[in-house]
């Protein structure tokens, strides 16, 4: 059974950082793309960033390119977020999801298991 757990959401100020981590477990971590969404109450889940199956290739939302970065630890099950200068527009519950594939995709449809999510919220 593949588990999606994400971790690291919060309360921040304007122009503060938080990092989101995501431990994968029940499938091969390395072989697929990895991504992190976000919602909002009324909105559809909208695409923040891709990673591709090894790391070195990596899409963002223009509205976060610049400010948040996307890593993982292969040896570690793990992606990450780091989110820089957070604005109130950032908060939204974030969501990680595993890829069908190992290349970076965009769309939700082409992720098959998500975690639970976790709330960031920006305080102005």
């Amino acid at each position: 059974q593949v588990q999606v757990v994400e971790s690291g959401g919060g309360l921040v100020q304007a122009g503060g950082s938080l990092r989101l981590s995501c431990t994968v477990s029940g499938r091969t971590f390395s072989r697929y793309a990895m991504g992190w969404f976000r919602q909002t109450p009324g909105k559809e889940r909208e695409f923040v960033a891709g990673i591709n199956y090894a790391g070195g290739s990596t899409r963002y939302a223009d509205s976060v390119k610049g400010r948040f970065t996307i890593s993982r630890d292969n040896a570690k099950n793990t992606v990450y977020l780091q989110m820089n200068t957070l604005k109130p527009e950032d908060t939204a519950v974030y969501y990680c999801a595993s890829a069908r594939l190992g290349g970076v995709v965009f769309s939700a449809n082409d992720y098959d298991y998500w975690g639970q999510g976790t709330q960031v919220t920006v305080s102005s």
